[in-house]
């Protein structure tokens, strides 16, 4: 199976040691977030995992864990915007995560690290050529530690609509995001790296930018060495081509404060969840209720 860590919170900077103690006892249980006492147990052994992929917007607590994690096949998607705390409420300084990028980049090799420029988000502020210049002087920075870009634009989920309230979120029609995609694509070619765009409506091949996977058989095949047989997960939303995956993480957790996020209904109720998380638990959040019925993920 692949073990996605994880799309619902940022385990890598906030949870890594409960993911270590997970992967020594040999499995975690999962909370189904539409059933909250429908319980998975995943099993975590080198046999039974065929890859870890990892999403995370500071690697840097995760660092010493890395090497640990050699018996497990794994890439890293970490992503890197040029937002200030407006947007981005609790991330450390910019400067410091391109430099954890970087020794990431080091420790696993480029081909196993994606840059995530996503989601991109438009005020009066951050306008278009602005992300050309931020994601020009980013790409200048990360293009010799990383193969591959991905981009995305901002999608308005009504949590993200009702915390971005107050930024003055502006909506560019087709053919404006479309000339962004294409003066992004043309940076990119110039510094080597393939851009890829994620799960978006619109088709933006013809700007040089083509549908990209985060749970890439592509990149999976490259680092396994074969092919896994499998359909596009049909639990992700419509137009996503990724592989299927087990998710590890939990809604309401991430304490990063991205008022653009969509995986927090609150963000005090993030910040009380993560006071409360125990590291030696199965569960990333919580414990065994009454109720719960436990079944062995496949």
């Amino acid at each position: 199976m692949i073990i996605s860590v994880s799309r619902r919170t940022d385990i890598p900077a906030l949870y890594g040691d409960w993911l270590l103690n997970r992967i020594r006892e040999g499995y975690a249980l999962v909370r189904n977030p539409m059933n909250r006492h429908q319980v998975g147990r995943v099993r975590l052994t080198p046999e039974a995992v065929d890859a870890f992929v990892f999403w995370t917007k500071n690697p840097r607590p995760f660092l010493h864990a890395v090497p640990q994690l050699e018996a497990y096949p794994s890439y890293y998607q970490v992503t890197l915007t040029p937002y200030g705390p407006e947007v981005e409420q609790n991330l450390p300084d910019k400067e410091m995560l391109t430099d954890t990028f970087i020794q990431l980049s080091k420790l696993v090799g480029a081909h196993r690290v994606v840059w995530r420029y996503d989601p991109i988000l438009f005020t009066d502020q951050y306008t278009a050529e602005f992300h050309v210049q931020a994601f020009t002087k980013l790409i200048q920075q990360l293009h010799p530690y990383t193969e591959k870009v991905v981009i995305s634009f901002l999608d308005e989920y009504a949590k993200t609509k009702r915390n971005t309230k107050d930024l003055g979120i502006l909506s560019p029609n087709l053919e404006e995001r479309r000339e962004l995609a294409s003066r992004l694509a043309e940076i990119s070619r110039r510094h080597g790296l393939r851009i890829e765009a994620c799960t978006e409506p619109e088709d933006y091949n013809n700007c040089g930018v083509a549908p990209g996977s985060c749970i890439d058989p592509q990149m999976l095949f490259r680092i396994l060495g074969r092919e896994i047989s499998a359909h596009s997960d049909k639990n992700q939303r419509t137009g996503c081509h990724c592989l299927p995956s087990i998710d590890l993480g939990a809604y309401n957790t991430c304490t990063h404060q991205c008022l653009y996020c969509y995986a927090n209904a609150s963000l005090g109720v993030a910040l009380a969840n993560r006071a409360a998380h125990d590291p030696t638990s199965p569960f990333l959040l919580g414990i065994h209720e009454e109720g719960d019925r436990i079944t062995d993920r496949k």
